[in-house]
């Protein structure tokens, strides 16, 4: 059975978040993700086919090495899907400091 991973869940653990943030500046190897993290690379390596399988990182052969780095299409999608919230909570915060301006003024 072969199920299609959802990114939403790929990025809501933790592990995988760090994973992201180490290759968002620069490509690494699998073993090289794997010497930031106290755990058995094998469960380092689930993780990185995991955010593979739905497509928040790439793939690239060089030489025997496989490099992985951030799918920025994709990241987009997430961003694209929470930037609503975002503005909707910068609305709610303006009015708040507006109303705590307004109410420092009057004492």
């Amino acid at each position: 059975m072969n199920l299609r991973r959802d990114v939403f869940q790929a990025i809501a653990d933790p592990t995988r978040r760090t994973i992201l943030l180490l290759v968002a500046s620069q490509s690494m190897t699998a073993g090289a993700i794997a010497s930031n993290f106290d755990t058995a690379r094998p469960t380092v390596s689930k993780h990185l086919q995991i955010l593979t399988e739905c497509e928040l990182l790439k793939q690239e052969q060089n030489g025997r090495e496989i490099y992985y780095h951030l799918n920025p299409q994709k990241m987009k999608e997430v961003s694209d899907f929470i930037e609503p919230f975002r503005k909707k909570w910068d609305e709610r915060f303006n009015k708040l400091e507006t109303i705590m301006k307004k109410y420092k003024t009057k004492k």
